[in-house]
């Protein structure tokens, strides 16, 4: 991995580099605007401070000392008025050719949102969308310029600006709760990160300012400029959505977007480097085509000559470097080179065919992912934006938390739409630590308009950002939008019963934008309208709509597509028969509270206590309406309360004199109930690999925050590791044990699921223990053998005829098994344990388990024993300051059993001194008071 990491371009290289960003010859000028020195100002608050690129009002606010951090306190609602009025940056630009010889252009990579753009105080354009990349030709304006020109960028408040859209004459409107509203409302007429308005996990700050790379470009009259590249790897032959032939050749389609004039006799060459800077392939592209603003050429390369990139855990992650040069004779005019890799990632929806029927899959859809032709389980969680200011986002922050993703066994992460495009180091980091990027458009929980200038804007949207991603191996699908098939549709219909209107205009941008954007650039990557979604009742890529939706067109007994869960009813929360059963589980979850280290990053030690109104103010589950977070306490108050019934459903609650232990422990209890909660699905979901459902993929809500407050998270803000994360990391081993009990008839049985691409054999031992350790009877042992991608039976019962009471006792299950990773000849020993046990810890008879920690100096390890009794939901504490995450956390153990855990530092390391202050406790400790 550390050669991966050596080998690739840092962010700030790519920033500033023209031979990688751009051309590399013909007496060519790049200015990088985050070079030169700006101002940002607002007459309205006579504010004038230096500002920055990329950035955003906000945070240059912050640094000058204007306003606090906006994430203290009640930032999201006191800093409301940034958000509501215009800010303007400007810069004066030296250095530049005006004389008129050279053709200078405006490059933006993200404007932020509704700008008008100034340079020698002339009107240049007006832009309205944060995701496209703008180009402006500003030779003649520059050439008029009599004095040093001043480039001047004021931004538009989205609030105000959408507002008044809404309020135009003849605007559409939508059936009633159509529109999610968080915070701010209608989102929906903005293209700009729909979350900027407020979501139930996080603030509406609403940003401006330019968020991404920006340029001046100077050209002379033969100069051409690549402004964005198309590389689209895929087997000769591929359709988009359809598994391709695995033994075909690979074809290298390169299409380079350009400014400046492309030569007439132009063509493409293309040298293709391994990491060892040895030639795989080089030569000219054949089918030259090309128009005034894009060249495009194709090669075909041999399968034998190049190693296929994996995601982790299934095989190495194989890069490549493709230089792409555009040559007139023998003249070099500019150059690209773009990391890329071999691999074809498919998102199967083709109907199940006989030989599943023989297998006993279920009649329907398949809905599930291939690699490199090979079925896989997608174990992972959502990614959501990782903060509300996306310049505060860098590789050194992502590489931490994508490393928090590989160490808890994920393989991919769905990057949730209407959050922003993912920045190309985001997609560079996965691609080299193996997480496959499920992506999406930015769309989600609304309905959207449908008039001309609105598709036209997304189409370049689109069309850019599909070509700007497509070369890395780690993109694994494009997705529309977010619940729009299952929920949207679904409340247009409820509300506006046998009006059409809605799915009509769903399918205009839907399918008759986004679907060509897709198919029209790249055959690598499948295309679905909507997050959670059915699939398709046809697909024909030779029909003008390819696809047509199957919507609730469904056969009973038949299973399709994937499935989301959200059940806030404590009550249910582990009854397996709540759950869906479907081929694929895109999303389910239950919030809890951030740790006491999180909360007190931005809270007044007056507000640590579970009920403060600072806290409650933050939870916003429930939206905020349209409103302010001050006029809608009571919404807030119920997220609270659904956490606190959950605890206090099923685990000791603290009651603890000293208030801020209190509100620590309770915050913690909390976890405890979403790791729970979580496990439970998990398993249920994993188990579904080898049912009728045949369901391959389960990724929770959410993997990280995007601020410090109550949220599905399973990383808080600061890349500290929630319970949800550890216990993901458990229950995401590529070979499980776990119990499924229907506490209503008292049946419990056990399985044993891998996902392993090969047979595993092993033996399953079962041990029922008192709470106060003793062993009730003899350990049985089962010998197994658990299938590819499958799982097995290994355990039946009745708790209602068993001769313990559950109250005093608990079954520990554990499983060695030997095996292969996928991709390797090793045989491996995998490990697992599960603690069956009464379904509320409220009601059992949980003894003092006599916890002790000690540090191993020889090892640097951590030694945890139970020495009285059973110890659940052991829970290890560095002191603070101490920054890092265990190896493992959240588990049980047994009396006389030692248990050694690894530390791993996120940040700096420190020396020794800090071991001793490490704590260890357990949910024995909620029934203290004290």
């Amino acid at each position: 991995m550390k050669s991966l990491f050596l080998n690739r371009i840092p962010t700030t290289s790519l920033l500033g580099s023209i031979s990688l960003l751009g051309s590399t010859a013909i007496a060519q000028s790049v200015i990088n605007l985050s070079s030169v020195e700006w101002k940002l100002t607002n007459p309205a608050y006579n504010i004038s401070i230096p500002g920055f690129v990329p950035s955003s009002a906000h945070l240059d606010l912050f640094r000058e000392g204007v306003i606090p951090d906006p994430y203290f306190g009640l930032g999201d609602d006191e800093l409301r008025w940034i958000g509501t009025t215009n800010w303007t940056y400007s810069s004066t630009l030296d250095g530049l050719d005006i004389s008129g010889g050279a053709a200078t252009w405006l490059l933006f990579n993200g404007l932020d949102t509704f700008t008008s753009i100034e340079l020698c105080g002339t009107h240049v354009a007006a832009t309205n969308n944060q995701f496209r990349q703008y180009y402006f030709d500003v030779s003649s304006i520059l050439s008029s310029c009599s004095t040093a020109p001043v480039l001047s960028i004021n931004f538009g408040a989205a609030p105000n600006i959408t507002a008044a859209i809404a309020s135009e004459p003849g605007q559409e409107t939508w059936p009633v709760y159509v529109e999610q509203v968080f915070q701010i409302s209608n989102r929906q007429f903005m293209r700009k990160e729909q979350s900027d308005f407020g979501w139930d996990w996080g603030p509406a700050f609403s940003p401006a300012g330019i968020w991404q790379p920006a340029y001046v470009v100077q050209l002379p009259s033969s100069g051409i400029y690549i402004r964005n590249t198309l590389l689209d790897i895929y087997r000769e032959g591929q359709l988009n959505n359809l598994p391709p032939n695995q033994d075909a050749p690979w074809i290298v389609n390169a299409s380079l977007d350009i400014i400046g004039t492309i030569p007439e006799r132009a063509t493409l060459q293309i040298e293709i480097l391994d990491f060892g800077n040895s030639t795989v392939a080089s030569g000219l592209l054949q089918n030259i085509t090309s128009d005034d603003s894009t060249i495009s050429g194709s090669i075909t390369v041999d399968g034998e000559a190049c190693q296929l990139w994996w995601p982790s855990g299934l095989g190495q992650q194989n890069l490549y470097y493709f230089k792409i040069t555009i040559v007139d004779g023998d003249v070099s005019l500019a150059s690209v080179t773009k990391r890329s890799g071999f691999r074809t990632i498919v998102l199967n929806m083709t109907p199940i065919s006989g030989v599943q029927l023989e297998q006993g899959v279920a009649p329907g859809n398949n809905w599930h992912f291939e690699i490199n032709g090979h079925e896989f389980y997608a174990k992972g969680s959502n990614f959501i934006p990782p903060d509300a200011f996306w310049t505060r986002v860098n590789d050194t922050r992502i590489m931490q938390l994508f490393q928090s993703v590989v160490d808890g066994n994920q393989n991919m992460l769905r990057v949730w739409a209407s959050g922003a495009y993912s920045p190309d180091f985001i997609y560079d980091i996965a691609d080299e630590m193996g997480i496959l990027l499920w992506s999406e458009f930015e769309f989600g929980d609304d309905l959207y308009p449908v008039d001309p200038e609105f598709l036209d804007n997304v189409r370049e949207e689109a069309n850019y950002n599909v070509r700007r991603v497509n070369h890395h191996p780690s993109l694994a699908l494009w997705a529309g939008g977010n619940e729009l098939e299952n929920l949207e549709l679904v409340v247009a219909s409820i509300f506006d019963p046998g009006n059409y209107t809605w799915q009509q205009q769903y399918e205009e941008l839907f399918l008759d934008v986004l679907l060509p954007a897709v198919y029209g650039n790249t055959r690598s990557i499948s295309y679905i309208p909507s997050s959670t979604t059915n699939g398709y009742l046809s697909l024909n890529h030779s029909s003008p709509d390819p696809m047509i939706e199957r919507y609730n067109n469904l056969t009973a007994g038949s299973i399709y597509g994937d499935t989301d869960h959200y059940n806030y009813d404590a009550s249910v929360a582990f009854n397996l028969s709540s759950y869906p059963i479907g081929r694929f589980s895109n999303e389910f979850g239950f919030h809890s509270m951030p740790s006491l280290q999180t909360w007190e990053q931005v809270l007044d030690p007056s507000d640590l206590t579970f009920n403060s109104s600072t806290i409650i103010q933050r939870n916003h589950h429930f939206g905020q309406q349209g409103g302010t977070t001050l006029s809608n306490y009571n919404n807030s108050l119920l997220g609270m309360g659904q956490m606190t019934i959950a605890a206090e459903s099923y685990y000791p609650v603290p009651y603890l004199s000293d208030s801020v232990a209190n509100f620590s422990a309770w915050c913690h209890t909390t976890q405890i109930f979403q790791a729970d909660f979580y496990r439970s699905q998990i398993t249920f979901y994993r188990r579904g690999s080898g049912m009728p459902e045949r369901q391959l993929g389960s990724l929770y809500w959410q993997l990280e925050d995007i601020w410090q407050a109550p949220t599905w998270a399973g990383i808080e803000y600061d890349g500290r590791w929630k319970v949800l994360h550890y216990i993901a990391k458990d229950i995401y081993q590529p070979i499980i044990i776990a119990s499924y009990w229907n506490y209503t008839t008292g049946d419990l049985t056990a399985y044993v699921t891998s996902d392993l691409w090969s047979v595993a054999k092993g033996e399953a031992t079962f041990t029922w223990y008192g709470y106060n350790g003793s062993i009730l009877s003899p350990a049985s042992t089962v010998a197994f053998e658990v299938g590819a991608l499958n799982t097995t039976q290994v355990f039946q019962t009745n708790t209602f005829s068993l001769p313990y009471d559950l109250k005093t006792s608990v079954l520990k299950m554990n499983i060695t098994a030997t095996g292969s990773l996928p991709n390797t000849n090793t045989t491996l020993e995998f490990k697992h344990e599960f603690f069956f046990h009464e379904l509320s810890l409220a009601d059992v008879e949980l003894q003092d388990p006599g916890l002790t920690v000690e540090y191993v100096e020889e090892t640097g390890n951590f030694t945890v024993e139970a020495e009285k009794a059973v110890a659940a939901w052991v829970w290890l504490e560095a002191p603070g300051g101490i920054e890092g995450n265990w190896g493992e956390n959240g588990f049980w153990l047994i009396p006389g059993e030692k248990r050694e855990v690894e530390f791993h530092f996120r940040g700096e390391e420190r020396g020794n001194g800090w071991q001793s202050g490490v704590t260890v406790e357990s949910l024995w400790n909620n029934t203290l008071e004290s």
